[in-house]
């Protein structure tokens, strides 16, 4: 009696890992390069390549320079870019003044971006806490907390300014309620019916978001953003977020931060046919960073790890700011 007899081997799943053809031959998840999305920190100035400490290979650009960004992204099959803008602190105040000037820094980037790559996909992230003086994603009521409403006004304004800069999605980020609406109602009013909605529709009061608060001069001056962003703890209230945005006309569903919240990301996949986005953060960026330079892991080995397990439990758009490098990659 021979060894397989004996122990009755009848299925033997390592003869489709045996080579590497064979491995991709039947791999079950793939990274659609189409579906990733580099996000952009946009600067006032010229000839601008900020870099940022706590992100290594990630910059701030003024205009000039985020359009050739842009090419070599374009180049790459990088097809979508999502945009930050970083005002002059000069130019903050309580009301988020500078976010819907129409000459404002996102503004003038979109514009530019669009007339020099008009097949890109131009995506503007719609907050307040880049633009006020007090850090915090909306209007404060005189008690200091974030008064939901008075924002909501804030935010229907920008987007309209951010549509006629030639914008082709809005993305929603800061969790006040009725958001998505107040958006829609706005761009439908003013004939922007083919502009659309990407909804941070469940983003948490994460620690991951630190290097992104560098990148973006964003930190509030006093507080936090917990009475708005999501508790950390709670998956079902996910699902009621996902589900109001898309009462409310989302287009596209987001959960954000990544890696942390893969349970979430497939909870929403199973409730909703529309896509689904997920936000690789800057903490989770600066994390393997900083693990790679060390010699503690395989950078390239890890990110495509990172991505495939997003992909997996079901997210069909990833922002993340390793997706330059992923597309070089991964090219054809």
């Amino acid at each position: 009696m021979n060894v397989a007899e004996r122990f009755r081997i009848l299925a033997r799943p390592r003869r489709l890992r045996a080579t590497a053809a064979i491995r991709a031959l039947v791999r079950e998840t793939r990274v659609n390069r189409e579906g990733l999305v580099q996000p952009l920190f946009v600067v006032d100035g010229s000839d601008v390549v900020q870099p940022i400490g706590s992100m290594p290979g990630v910059n701030r650009f003024s205009v000039d320079r985020i359009v050739a960004e842009c090419r070599e992204l374009d180049a790459l099959g990088v097809r979508a870019v999502l945009l930050f803008g970083i005002p002059d602190a000069k130019g903050k105040d309580a009301f988020a003044s500078v976010n819907y000037d129409p000459n404002g820094i996102v503004q003038r980037a979109a514009r530019a971006i669009k007339e020099a790559l008009p097949q890109l996909l131009v995506i503007a992230d719609l907050c307040n806490c880049e633009y006020t003086d007090h850090g915090h994603c909306g209007i404060l009521d005189p008690s200091g907390d974030v008064d939901n409403d008075r924002t909501l006004e804030v935010l229907a304004k920008t987007a309209l300014t951010y549509a006629r800069a030639g914008v082709d999605i809005i993305a929603p980020s800061d969790m006040m309620d009725g958001r998505v609406a107040a958006i829609r109602a706005a761009l439908d009013e003013d004939g922007f019916t083919k502009v659309a909605i990407l909804s941070y529709a469940a983003k948490y009061a994460s620690a991951f978001y630190g290097p992104f608060r560098e990148a973006a001069d964003s930190t509030p001056a006093f507080g936090d953003r917990r009475t708005y962003q999501m508790d950390p703890a709670n998956g079902r209230e996910a699902l009621r977020e996902v589900r109001l945005d898309i009462e409310e006309g989302a287009d596209i569903v987001m959960v954000k931060p990544a890696m942390a919240y893969l349970d979430v990301v497939r909870e929403v996949r199973a409730i909703t046919d529309l896509p689904v986005a997920v936000y690789h953060v800057s903490g989770e960026y600066a994390m393997l960073k900083a693990a790679a330079e060390r010699g503690w892991i395989d950078e390239d080995r890890a990110v495509d790890e990172s991505l495939i397990a997003m992909a997996r439990a079901g997210a069909d758009i990833i922002i993340t700011y390793f997706a330059k490098d992923y597309a070089r990659r991964h090219r054809g």
